[in-house]
């Protein structure tokens, strides 16, 4: 249990990696334990799922244009049956707030994103420096991490 008392190994992988791919056991409560120890270190932490996450780049750091729910019958008028598309914050915009300090993105249900999306995530975290992301992969019998490159180059 030396890993949940100080989270070193941990932090010290994110620092190296940037990326990380966690697995976790499925009764949950890593997850809490890990970031409490990583905000103790300096980190602004943001946990968010992944569902629904499309361009994770534009959907987590750009300001975005979203369309709503076709409600039926509407008239074609003005903005046909689209309708107008609303500007959204990204959702992340919290975490970015501050730039002089370390950043961790917490991303849940991980196993819903592709290669590509998982790959513009690590792009994500060599552009920015501050910026490190961990991805939940799926469930575990023990809690284990590794790189999210090392991951990629594995699975797909």
């Amino acid at each position: 249990m030396p890993l949940l008392l100080s989270g070193q190994k941990f932090h010290n992988d994110l620092h190296k990696d940037k990326c990380l791919a966690i697995f976790a056991p499925l009764e949950g409560g890593y997850e809490t334990r890990l970031l409490r120890r990583m905000r103790s270190k300096g980190f602004k932490t943001y946990i968010t799922s992944a569902r629904g996450l499309g361009d994770p780049e534009v959907f987590l750091l750009k300001l975005h244009g979203v369309r709503p729910p076709h409600l039926g019958h509407q008239s074609i008028g003005r903005n046909g049956a689209l309708g107008e598309v609303q500007q959204v914050i990204p959702q992340a915009s919290e975490l970015f707030n501050e730039k002089d300090t370390n950043k961790l993105l917490w991303l849940l249900e991980g196993q819903v994103l592709s290669q590509s999306e998982l790959e513009s995530l690590i792009k994500l975290c060599t552009t920015d420096n501050k910026l490190k992301i961990v991805v939940e992969m799926g469930g575990s019998r023990k809690l284990e991490w590794k790189s999210l490159n090392d991951y990629i180059l594995n699975e797909f």
